[in-house]
């Protein structure tokens, strides 16, 4: 019972002491709101850059052109070799003779046409596998590319590196972003704390003299950043989950072309506005630690 009363006492104090100094307390529930809002931003962002690096990785393919001539034997010495690499994935390794690839093509097409009407079908067997880290894919196809009897490699370099890179820039880019926001939130509500402690540095004397225990004396203050970071979070999560799910459904799902496809919002935005709530919680507890342990000296 001691220990309920103590933390409701705790509680208490710590609401009293948000409303007693409210101006501190709006600037810092403010800053936090500001901060959370950028750190859901990223965190939305890197979430979708993610799911985008892993639509590519899905849709990207190795096409491996094999030299007209090579017998069958010599052909499943070549897949074999690039089976063996670890980015290849297997099940998706696909053999196509000249026949199948022509075949492939629509009936309707100039280029059907002109193969029906030579006597040689001029096209090569090729090879087509997805990867498993698409930032690997040049690694492999230089690989594949030595083998015997490969004529060439296909997988849009050119495009595919680029992109690649770029989303790989991006995404940490937005991990150093939320890490250094949530350090400028836990230094913001950790000098909220501090003045309030200064400003009630005489009622905490009293409390020293009359032997209150420092748990007693350091409960509110832990309270009261965890209040103020709660609080702080609330607007972030209520735009977290509103402004995504209306973005969703003005871009149709897509963002400039059906490649970048976003991803869906109860996919992301409960599970994003946790990580608010628990940031926001955490950080004003750890905040008001640490003014705690720098400037209530107990």
């Amino acid at each position: 019972m001691k220990i309920i009363r103590i933390i409701g006492r705790g509680i208490k104090d710590a609401g009293k002491s948000v409303f007693r100094n409210f101006s501190l307390s709006l600037a810092s529930i403010s800053s936090t709101a500001i901060t959370l809002i950028i750190v859901s931003l990223a965190i939305i962002f890197t979430y979708n850059v993610n799911s985008i690096t892993k639509h590519i990785e899905d849709v990207l393919t190795v096409i491996v052109y094999v030299e007209k001539g090579t017998d069958e034997t010599d052909v499943n010495t070549l897949k074999e070799h690039i089976l063996y690499n670890d980015n290849v994935v297997s099940e998706s390794l696909e053999y196509k003779t000249p026949e199948d690839i022509k075949a492939s093509i629509p009936d309707s097409s100039d280029l059907k046409n002109v193969l029906n009407i030579l006597d040689e079908n001029p096209l090569k067997s090729t090879f087509v596998f997805k990867v498993k880290d698409v930032k690997k894919i040049s690694d492999t196809a230089n690989e594949v590319r030595g083998f015997d009897h490969v004529a060439e490699v296909k997988y849009g370099e050119s495009v595919a590196n680029k992109l690649v890179s770029m989303l790989e820039v991006i995404r940490n880019a937005c991990v150093i972003t939320v890490i250094a926001l949530i350090f400028v939130t836990w230094f913001l509500i950790s000098n909220t704390i501090k003045i309030t402690i200064f400003s009630r540095r005489n009622e905490i004397s009293i409390m020293r003299l009359v032997g209150t225990s420092n748990t007693v004396i350091k409960l509110p203050f832990l309270v009261e950043g965890l209040i103020l970071g709660i609080l702080g979070s609330l607007i972030p999560i209520t735009l977290t989950i509103f402004g995504y799910m209306f973005f969703y459904d003005f871009t149709g799902g897509h963002l400039f072309s059906e490649i970048i496809e976003l991803v869906n919002p109860n996919t992301i935005v409960y599970t994003t506005s946790l990580v608010l709530l628990i940031v926001g919680g955490l950080v004003g507890m750890v905040g008001s630690l640490n003014a705690v342990r720098r400037y209530l000296k107990i």
